[in-house]
């Protein structure tokens, strides 16, 4: 897939000012809103993909599941790695297209870069994202959506690592993190049954519109009606029982994706793991890689 903006491309040697002020210039080419050529409610209903797949002809809607030939989106799953020992970085990438009641695996690739920074809270784009595009180059086919091991718009300055590839790419782009970077929960994400989300509102720490450079505003905090949710705490699973638990995945827009639809797909791809599919399977090829290596 080209890049849309060679200017956007990770710059390890940057000073943690310029790293910054690239991030803001990231985030006002941003859109947080859905930008898709394809339905994405369809992604997780069988009955409606299957329903779509039979449709399919010349006189299609393009607002579907499908392309103009007959195949459905396909969803690349991003997730990274690191040979420690070799002070590397290892991005490993799993494109999936929904087939019948699941998904098939359609390509895998991974490539392996030098370690060049290290980890510094915000800039993990920047230390991670060489690597990723790395193994961007290496697909055969052009991914219609990306799903990354991290954060998008929940960030400092609204523009992680999901956010900064996806504006590099022009791709549409959601970050699928583990915790909580900046932010508030509108509500208490204690306790949440699978399937349920809970918004994720700016606080403090998250840069607005003003620092940012664009004339919408400032900062907002949880709630506040003139802020838009950055991101949802989303429940993909839940153990019955009060002695087993899981954490809720904090999912956020990366580009051209709102924050709703963000939480809607990543809710359409839990197969009964905490992880959505993309990015469970390329967690899992990430650590075949890697296991190659050592």
């Amino acid at each position: 897939m080209p890049v849309h903006h060679p200017d956007f491309v990770p710059d390890p040697s940057l000073s943690r000012d310029e790293m910054e002020s690239q991030q803001r210039a990231i985030a006002r080419h941003a859109v947080f809103t859905d930008d898709l050529w394809f339905d994405p409610a369809l992604l997780g209903d069988p009955i409606a993909r299957a329903t779509a797949d039979a449709s399919s002809g010349p006189d299609k809607d393009a607002d579907s599941a499908n392309r103009d030939d007959g195949t459905a989106p396909l969803v690349a799953g991003v997730d990274q790695s690191f040979l420690l020992d070799q002070d590397r970085a290892l991005s490993a990438i799993v494109v999936l297209r929904s087939a019948g009641t699941g998904w098939d695996v359609v390509e895998q690739v991974h490539a392996v870069t030098p370690l060049e920074i290290p980890y510094i809270p915000g800039l993990l784009s920047f230390r991670e994202g060489g690597a990723i595009l790395a193994a961007v180059e290496e697909l055969s086919v052009e991914p219609d959506l990306y799903l990354f091991d991290g954060s998008g718009r929940i960030h400092f300055r609204q523009a992680g690592i999901a956010t900064h590839i996806g504006v590099t790419l022009d791709a549409p782009s959601i970050g699928v993190a583990k915790n909580l970077l900046c932010g508030d929960p509108v509500d208490s994400t204690e306790g949440l049954a699978a399937g349920e989300r809970v918004a994720i509102g700016a606080n403090a720490d998250v840069e607005g519109p003003a620092k940012l450079g664009t004339d919408e505003g400032d900062a907002g905090s949880a709630g506040d009606p003139d802020w838009p949710t950055i991101g949802y705490a989303v429940q993909s699973k839940q153990y019955d029982s009060p002695n087993r638990h899981v954490n809720p995945l904090l999912v956020s827009p990366g580009h051209r994706v709102s924050a709703a639809t963000a939480a809607d797909i990543v809710l359409a791809f839990a197969a009964g793991y905490k992880l959505p599919e993309p990015t469970r399977l390329a967690d899992a090829y990430a650590d075949e890689v890697k296991a190659e290596y050592r």
